[in-house]
This record gives C-alpha cells, sequence and structure tokens, in this order.
C-alpha cells in the first residue's frame, strides 16, 4: 500500500470558519455558565436550604466541571485561530476565554503549536508529562523510578490539573518577577560599568521561570500580566459576592476537576499501546497525526462539553478546521484512517501505563 499523504485527505472544504457558528458556540457555552453561578448564589444564600445544599450544589459543580472544559476546548480553537474567520478575533476571544480558567492564553498557544509542529517525534516532543526514553529511566535510581511512576499515574491528574489552572500562571509570574529585579540588580552595575547600556534592555533571558513555558517573549509576558491582572481581580470580586472561603473552594474544585479532564484526553490520544513513537530521522508528520494520535469513542453529550477534539487523528492533519466541521471531516476521511487508534472511556486506565519510550524500537512501552 503506498503511503498516504496529506493531499489524499478531503480538507479543503472543511476549512471554512463561520463566525456566527462560532458566536452560537459562545453563546450556548457562556450564558448557562452565567446561570449556574446565578443560582449558587441563590443556594448558598436562601435560609431554606442550608441543610441540603450541599445536594444542590453537586450537580451544579458537575455540570460547571464540564462547561469549563469545553471553554477550554473553545479557547484552544482561537489558539490554532480557527474558531473565528479573523485572527485578531480569534486572539481577542482566545483572551477571554483564558481567563475563566487562569490560563494565558497566547503562551499556552504558542507551546500547543509546538506539540502540533512535532506529534508523533518522541525524541523532540516527549508528551503530555515528559516522558522518559528508557535509557533515561533504567539511569535511575530506586527512589527516583518511583518519583517518576507516582508522579504519572493517573490520580496525579487532580493535584497536576489544580496547579495547572490554579498555581501555574501566578507562580509563573511571581519567579519571572523576582528573576528580574535579581538579573537587573545583579547586572546593572556590571553593564554601567563596561559602558554597555544597551545591554540593560536585553531582557528576554531574564523573563522566563525555569520550570514554565510562560514568558518566551514580550508579547507572551503580556498576555501572562494581562491574565493575572484581570483573573485574580475576578476572584477578589466572586469572593465579596459569594464569600472567600466557599468561592476558593468550590471554584478550586471546577478548575481541578475540569483541568483533570482535559489532561486526561490529551494524555490519552497520544499515549496508548503501538503509539506512533518515532524518533527525528524517522518521523513523518502525516503518519504522526494518524498514528499518533487517537480518536475517542465516547458519548455524543461528552463530545459536545470537548467540541469534537475526540476526532483528533483529523484535527492534527490541519489544525485550522473548526471544532464544528471536524465530525464531519473525519467521516468524509474514514477509509484513509484505518490505521489511527480508537479508544473507548474502559480503555483509557491502560493508557497510562504508556510513559517511556523505546527509542530502540521507536514505540511507547509500559512501565514495570
Amino acid at each position: 500500500m503506498d503511503k498516504i499523504k496529506r493531499s489524499d485527505f478531503l480538507i479543503k472544504p472543511f476549512l471554512k470558519r463561520n463566525n456566527y457558528r462560532a458566536f452560537y458556540q459562545l453563546i450556548i457555552t457562556i450564558i448557562p455558565i452565567i446561570t449556574l453561578w446565578l443560582i449558587v448564589s441563590k443556594i448558598i444564600y436562601s435560609p431554606l436550604l442550608q441543610i441540603t445544599k450541599g445536594l444542590f450544589l453537586i450537580p451544579v459543580l458537575f455540570l460547571l466541571t464540564l462547561l469549563s472544559s469545553r471553554i477550554f476546548s473553545l479557547m484552544h480553537d482561537c489558539g490554532h485561530n480557527s474558531l473565528f474567520e479573523k485572527r485578531s478575533l480569534n486572539n481577542v476571544i482566545g483572551f477571554f476565554l483564558g481567563l475563566l480558567n487562569g490560563i494565558p492564553h497566547k503562551p499556552w498557544a504558542n507551546d500547543h503549536a509546538f506539540h502540533h509542529r512535532n506529534n508523533g517525534n518522541w525524541e523532540i516532543y516527549k508528551g503530555p508529562v515528559d516522558v522518559l526514553s528508557l535509557e533515561d529511566y533504567e539511569g535511575l535510581n530506586k527512589r527516583e523510578k518511583l518519583i517518576y511512576k507516582i508522579s504519572r499515574h493517573w490520580i496525579m491528574l487532580f493535584p497536576g490539573g489544580f496547579f495547572y489552572l490554579v498555581i501555574k500562571a501566578r507562580l509563573s509570574l511571581i519567579l519571572i518577577i523576582f528573576n528580574f529585579i535579581k538579573s537587573l540588580v545583579k547586572e546593572t552595575f556590571q553593564k554601567i560599568k563596561k559602558r554597555n547600556f544597551i545591554e540593560l534592555f536585553n531582557i528576554k533571558s531574564r523573563i522566563k521561570p525555569p520550570f514554565s513555558d510562560y514568558g518566551d517573549n514580550f508579547e507572551e509576558l503580556f498576555d501572562l500580566i494581562a491574565n493575572n491582572l484581570f483573573v485574580i481581580s475576578g476572584w477578589i470580586l466572586m469572593c465579596k459576592w459569594l464569600g472567600t472561603v466557599f468561592f476558593l473552594t468550590f471554584y478550586s474544585l471546577i478548575l481541578t476537576f475540569s483541568a483533570a479532564i482535559f489532561l486526561c484526553i490529551f494524555f490519552t490520544q497520544h499515549n496508548y499501546e503501538n503509539a506512533y513513537a518515532r524518533s527525528t530521522k524517522n518521523w513523518d508528520i502525516v503518519e504522526g497525526a494518524i498514528s499518533g494520535s487517537s480518536n475517542l469513542d465516547i458519548p455524543n453529550w461528552l463530545n459536545w462539553f470537548l467540541a469534537d477534539i475526540s476526532f483528533h487523528s483529523i484535527h492534527h492533519l490541519s489544525e485550522r478546521i473548526p471544532n464544528y466541521n471536524l465530525r464531519d471531516c473525519h467521516k468524509a476521511n474514514l477509509h484513509l484512517l484505518q490505521k489511527s487508534k480508537v479508544l473507548k472511556l474502559s480503555d483509557f486506565p491502560n493508557c497510562f501505563k504508556y510513559i517511556i519510550w523505546d527509542s530502540k524500537n521507536e514505540n511507547l512501552i509500559p512501565i514495570n
């Protein structure tokens, strides 16, 4: 069988973006979120529901969690410039959607674009959890191996999700400010002494904290600062409205569970048995899209909350396809996707075993 090429796929008819459909998706997502928060306020302030309010809050928590995941999925489309017709509109709406989940949109989108450019090339892109090669893993001592196993267990989706949405952007900004001041104080006198005044303004190397993908350039730094200003201001207002302890607890649960959902989806769509996992010299971007991205056989109601990202092979073949066209594009090209992995919800737990890259055999292997 001849090697499948991108030109073999019917893609072009599905690239058309539609502002009306995009705004409709926003409206039917944002209005329920606003409505549910108003319901939350009624529940916590109603004297008649004080005893049983926990029972009423559980379904609201469930729905807000799923809607938060949908917000992330729509922001994801904006990051690919695929939700609206104009890039400027995608940037503005993407920034706004990022505020709802606490994610700086521009830095996230740039980092995610790197994933798309290198999907299936495990020599460059180590997956969503920085997968170790077999050689690197075998070089760890027992304690380090145990930490590696535990840190990549599915249960870590929850603390990881909390860190990803609640902590990471805030901590990134704090570290950037700290590192900037530290380096500025240290280097200023040296530059002045050497009369190298131009170098005083070369601060790019000072704006990226050591653990983060936020702050690679001034555009990302501006987005990070603006995100934090709006997000923290929003948190303060919500605390005044609903009470500090209640809001921070309830909102943290929403973001934790929401992030756990989309991190789980992202992981299972790239870490699974027989996933395409080549080194750079043997890597092909089309093969990476088809065989290095699983498609999910999940209920339609869940697909709605994930904005059809379960049709992932087609999404990787062309990230410019809007989410509202992914399903139809997938169906139109189904005959070319026979090599794509299809996973059900029951397959998800097994995916979390595949956290070692065997560079010699170019595949993912389960951890012992």
